[in-house]
């Protein structure tokens, strides 16, 4: 009853609400910043390698790789299989074109948590939705409500989900039993989820920046060598991919399940554009101008959708194995990758989805941590408080390791959906504030200059900054 009840409200708050809000608000985005995605794509790159004024501070490449361990996770592999399973190939095509308009709506909220971040007593920054809500639209009750669904989305939601997938992944083995495996992993998974805990925000960052590259080209390989041994079904599948994105009837014919519904729905969960989790990742990064945070985090989102979630996408459509409902999850893509490499094929990707489900955990409670400083008065929470809530993010993970796929996926469908409807349109009312500090960033680049952002160079009341005073 308790999953019925999940998935209705998850295919109401999906479908017409979330699409739609999310629609506009990306189209918004990129008219008013033409297409700011697209045409500042090489700076974002060359952003990338621009170090920190100061090796202690949190460099632009740093940030993005905390906000792409969180993008980055099981959904990449489960998500998009589930997706392409139960809605069809076309989903593949959804999932890009929400990626592409999704980016300027990660470039309008990362921009804007750097405008009004914070500064600590050790002169480091922080900041988030939040915290924007709170300064620039004055309604500290509803960022209160923001932190509360990014706790509930970062601490239980997805870390249930990531939990549960990556179980699933064991169900290829000759030793996996329903009655006691998934309770095994989920115990083990736990108890090296609360160990690494203990190393905090610093010890996260860099776990995370070496960690992410590896993972994520090691995986964009094999599934190349997928692809390339099943070349002559390539031009098949992408006949496919279009024909079934485009097959309005049957689109209309069931919306909920359709293959677009299903293709933004696993895309908003991989790459989270809009939700307002990466901005609290943005604001830490030390940089001399904000729309220089703002242009790296869109390609955090291209990472994710047209790298990633496509590679998954690809290799199992090319290996031409089949889909259904009974193989949503782990299961497609590992019969799809044995086409190649056999027994070996399995075992990659359950290392890939420890690895991955590793760093989404991770990634995941450095913002939930950002959340609750907010929550208490923008104070840390003390070691006893934090020590007791580090126990309870254990126990989600070992409980989401024995519960139903639906609850899983609504759980999670649910909560991040609720932070969503409250970032997105906040942004939008704030939209003018990121779009005056790119139009400043791209005067001072035409002029020759490293730029350098204060509030007053875009008419912010300085009042309500703490950090570009």
């Amino acid at each position: 009853m308790i999953t019925q009840i999940l998935d209705k409200i998850d295919s109401v708050m999906y479908y017409p609400i979330l699409i739609i809000v999310m629609a506009l608000a990306g189209i918004y985005f990129t008219i008013l910043t033409k297409g700011v995605q697209i045409r500042l794509f090489p700076e974002s790159v060359r952003l990338l390698k621009e170090p920190p004024e100061d090796k202690k501070n949190v460099s632009s490449l740093q940030a993005m790789l905390v906000s792409t361990a969180s993008r980055v996770g099981t959904g990449n592999i489960i998500g998009v299989s589930t997706a392409i399973c139960l809605g069809g190939p076309g989903a593949c095509f959804w999932m890009w074109i929400m990626c592409i308009i999704g980016a300027s709506s990660a470039f309008i909220e990362s921009t804007l948590a750097q405008i009004y971040k914070r500064k600590d007593s050790n002169g480091e920054s922080y900041g988030g939705p939040a915290y924007y809500i709170e300064r620039a639209l004055h309604a500290p009750k509803m960022a209160t409500v923001f932190c509360l669904f990014l706790i509930a989305t970062y601490a239980v939601g997805f870390n249930l989900l990531c939990s549960y997938n990556l179980q699933s992944t064991f169900e290829a083995y000759s030793f996996y039993d329903k009655s006691i495996t998934p309770l095994v992993i989920g115990a083990v998974f736990a108890v090296l989820t609360g160990y690494c805990l203990l190393g905090g925000g610093k010890r996260i960052v860099k776990l995370t920046s070496l960690i992410v590259p590896v993972m994520g080209v090691a995986y964009v390989l094999i599934s190349l060598i997928v692809i390339i041994c099943n070349i002559k079904s390539v031009p098949h599948m992408f006949a496919l991919i279009f024909e079934d994105a485009f097959n309005f009837k049957a689109i209309f014919g069931s919306v909920a399940g359709s293959c677009m519904v299903y293709g933004i729905k696993r895309g908003l969960y991989s790459n989270e554009a809009g939700v307002g989790s990466a901005p609290n990742a943005s604001a830490s990064a030390k940089v001399s101008h904000p729309a220089k945070q703002g242009l790296v985090q869109t390609l955090s989102v291209y990472i994710d959708t047209l790298l990633l979630c496509t590679a998954t996408a690809l290799m199992c459509l090319s290996s031409g194995v089949e889909r259904s409902e009974s193989v949503s999850g782990a299961a497609y893509v590992q019969n799809s990758i044995s086409t190649v490499f056999g027994s070996i094929g399995p075992t990659f990707i359950t290392i890939a989805m420890v690895l991955f489900a590793f760093t989404t955990l991770i990634g995941n409670l450095y913002y939930v941590d950002n959340a609750l400083i907010f929550l208490n008065h923008k104070k840390r929470p003390s070691k006893n408080f934090m020590r007791i809530f580090h126990i309870v993010c254990a126990l989600v993970v070992l409980i989401g390791a024995i519960i139903p796929m639906n609850a899983a996926w609504a759980m999670a469908d649910i909560t991040m959906g609720g932070m969503t409807l409250i970032n997105l349109p906040s942004c939008m009312i704030l939209g003018k504030v990121a779009i005056d500090a790119l139009k400043d960033y791209e005067k001072q680049k035409s002029e020759g200059k490293n730029p350098v952002f204060t509030g007053k160079d875009i008419g912010l009341n300085e009042e309500e900054l703490d950090y570009w005073k």
